[in-house]
């Protein structure tokens, strides 16, 4: 088993709802959302909102794409899968973690490989 199916197997072990701790021992929130690593992943590409549109459409090209960081880390967190974490330890209140980040996942934890302030928040 490679390292990115190590990682594959050890993120579909992770429920959301499950807390979080850096390698710290810091509990830094729980799991909102678990997305597995897509190889063919594309990069996440910017909506362009028509003026002239109607407020559906402007409200729709609006909504927020996950991960919500700058496209170059969001390429890299579809390519290997991730976890967004609801955090108060952050402004925005959600970090995302890249599946090479994740060290273990044990007694129903998420045990991290680095410290939250590794972690990229979420714009």
């Amino acid at each position: 088993m490679d390292q990115q199916d190590a990682q594959q197997a050890t993120i579909s072990r992770i429920t959301t709802g499950m807390p979080v701790i850096d390698s710290a021992g810091t509990e830094v929130g729980t799991v909102d959302l678990v997305q597995r690593g897509d190889p063919n992943a594309v990069t996440v590409q910017t909506p362009t909102a028509d003026p002239g549109s109607s407020l559906d459409e402007l409200i729709e090209a609006t909504a927020v794409e996950e991960p919500d960081v700058p496209a170059d880390l969001a390429a890299r967190l579809l390519h290997s899968g991730y976890l967004k974490v609801s955090t108060d330890l952050t402004r925005t209140g959600a970090v995302y973690v890249p599946a090479d980040r994740i060290g273990s996942v044990a007694d129903g934890r998420v045990l991290l490989a680095v410290g939250v302030a590794d972690l990229p928040p979420e714009e």
